[in-house]
């Protein structure tokens, strides 16, 4: 082999391992994006079973029921559709109802969605934006509210 044949082929060689690795990198980030929804848009929108969303909303007043154990089931609003949401573990402190929240999870076979995060807002002025952008599309939440 000639030395330019040797340059040739370590240059060829490193772009085949970039194009694997930046292969590798995007396979790997797709698998992990959770598409952010909020109930009114699970109506036109195509979930596919066992695929992970981020659902977003107010929790329903009068919608938190405890169950055996640390399970606790409730609703997610935004005033136009309600979708109930089931989530076993710790939830946070200032989870409660009429307050800005994002679950994360599937959806089961019975239609209710199985949370394994729940994020709840942590003071009276924030509201995660996914959900305030989608409140406020639909006339819901107003800025001077969040003030």
């Amino acid at each position: 082999m000639t030395r330019k044949q040797k340059r040739l082929s370590v240059i060829v060689g490193g772009l085949v391992f970039l194009a694997a690795a930046t292969g590798l990198t995007f396979y790997a980030l797709g698998q992990k994006a959770s598409y952010f929804y909020m109930p009114a848009d699970l109506a036109t929108a195509t979930v596919q079973p066992g695929q992970r969303i981020r659902l977003g909303g107010l929790v329903e007043k009068g919608s938190i029921v405890r169950g055996q154990g640390a399970t606790v089931a409730f609703a997610v609003t935004d005033h136009e559709k309600s979708v109930k949401v089931t989530y076993t573990g710790i939830l946070p402190d200032l989870f409660r109802e009429e307050q800005g929240v994002i679950t994360e999870g599937t959806f089961g076979p019975d239609g209710t969605f199985v949370a394994d995060s729940v994020l709840a807002k942590h003071d009276e002025r924030y509201m995660p934006k996914e959900v305030a952008d989608g409140l406020k599309a639909k006339g819901v939440w107003v800025e001077s509210e969040s003030q």
